[in-house]
């Protein structure tokens, strides 16, 4: 019953729909270039032959899908991948990451005219969605055209199974519509199971197998001989209220660390004026990334409110604190700095990597540190022991390293879809004119 209610009041709101993306367009967060597509339309012709639709929300999301799609290249040489995602932002991080064979579009709103339009255009053999990102007249439509569906690195969090709960017809009538779940963990896939998945299972987290963040490798070069040996640490997608922790940490540690450098990366980038507001009334020497900023030796704290480069600062500060964690918000992705070799701190609000931060923990890749007091304390030990901070980077290290293999095991489950629920004439056997 749900489905239909949520059908006609798309249906029907058209109108405010289409003010409310106008609006979203003027501020930005839509690109005005390729409007069209979250509309549905394209100009782009479809390749003839199979064709792969794989989508993924955002930056995070599209990131960790990438070592699938060179994947599923490799394997099936004849096919082309429609790889779609939901934001500006993720569009741009990856536009120079996609090779060959691979076409990005927008996912179009989730209102029928437009996902019948997308739909009728693009007619993907095989649909893979990523995460949770579950668009009733999207998945429903798709499944209605007979386009088989599997889930990859389904995460289904307490928080959201909670919110699901309230929804449950909605929820089932949707996840039963997929071939197969693959959850992020053992305790997704028996979330998605109790939400009504009729196969599930847990083979891997594809958050491992993603490529390490890109860095410009010039501007690199150039930030390193500006910043020669100086002492530095990183405290990377922070939330609000943790920037002023950074800054009492810097203030705890600056007296025996001469010269120390403390380089804030706010999860959003936009934040970057108000953060200096916030903390320009302190004794402190502020460098702001997006005025043009360098960081001279005066500089004390640096914020890198720029879009795209935490790879970049990653690669400059080996001691790391990843943010939205000493702040109830659930925790930010700590394989990304484990990648690139750095030492592991985050606090102890990791709901949405929980399993993740005990396995760290376990393996001894990770510190958990529960104030202010106790992050200034682990950054000055790992300032001044480097043998405690390489044997932390080791284990990062080798914990990364052991779950590389998840790749193919989400391959050989998608193996089975195609080789079951391909085996008919191409849908794609001509191009198609844009809709």
């Amino acid at each position: 019953m749900m489905l239909p209610l949520y059908r006609l009041a798309t249906d029907l709101t058209g109108p405010f729909i289409r003010l409310y993306l106008a609006q979203r367009r003027s501020k930005g967060k839509e690109d005005a270039a390729r409007f069209d597509e979250r509309l549905g339309k394209s100009s782009v012709p479809r390749p003839s032959g199979r064709l792969i639709w794989l989508h993924a929300a955002s930056v995070g999301e599209s990131q960790s899908m990438l070592p699938l799609i060179t994947h599923l290249l490799t394997r099936y040489p004849d096919i082309h991948v429609l790889f779609t995602t939901g934001t500006v932002s993720s569009a741009r991080l990856i536009a120079g990451q996609l090779p060959d064979r691979v076409i990005h579009q927008y996912v179009p709103v989730d209102r029928m005219a437009y996902v019948r339009r997308f739909l009728d255009h693009w007619k993907p053999d095989v649909a893979l969605w990523a995460e949770s990102e579950f668009w009733p007249n999207l998945i429903s439509e798709t499944q209605a055209r007979g386009i088989p569906m599997v889930l990859v690195n389904g995460r289904i969090s307490p928080r959201s199974f909670a919110g699901w709960q309230r929804a449950r017809g909605l929820i089932k009538s949707l996840l039963q519509n997929f071939e197969m779940c693959l959850g992020q963990t053992q305790g997704d896939a028996e979330r998605l199971k109790k939400l009504g998945a009729n196969r599930f299972k847990c083979v891997g987290n594809l958050k491992f197998a993603s490529p390490p963040l890109d860095a410009d490798a010039d501007e690199l070069a150039r930030l390193q001989s500006l910043l020669g040996d100086r002492p530095r640490w990183l405290a990377a997608s922070t939330h609000a209220g943790e920037e002023e922790i950074a800054a009492d940490v810097h203030r705890a540690l600056g007296g025996r660390h001469p010269g120390l450098l403390t380089i804030i990366v706010p999860r959003h980038p936009d934040r970057g004026p108000e953060i200096l507001s916030t903390l320009s009334g302190s004794d402190l020497s502020i460098g702001l990334r997006s005025r043009g900023d360098q960081p001279t030796p005066e500089t004390e704290i640096y914020i890198a409110d720029t879009l795209g480069e935490l790879g970049l600062f990653f690669r400059l500060a080996n001691i790391v604190f990843m943010g939205k964690s000493l702040v109830p918000l659930g925790g930010q992705n700590p394989l990304e700095p484990l990648r690139l070799e750095c030492a592991v701190l985050h606090g102890p609000h990791m709901a949405n990597f929980k399993l993740m931060a005990e396995e760290m923990a376990a393996a001894g890749a990770a510190v958990t540190v529960g104030s202010a007091t106790e992050l200034a304390e682990a950054v000055g030990r790992l300032l001044t022991d480097a043998d405690a901070r390489t044997a932390l980077i080791t284990k990062g290290r080798e914990y990364v390293s052991a779950h590389n293999a998840v790749v193919d095991a989400v391959g050989k489950e998608i193996d089975q879809v195609m080789a079951i629920r391909c085996q008919k004439p191409n849908r794609g056997s001509t191009s198609h004119a844009a809709a």
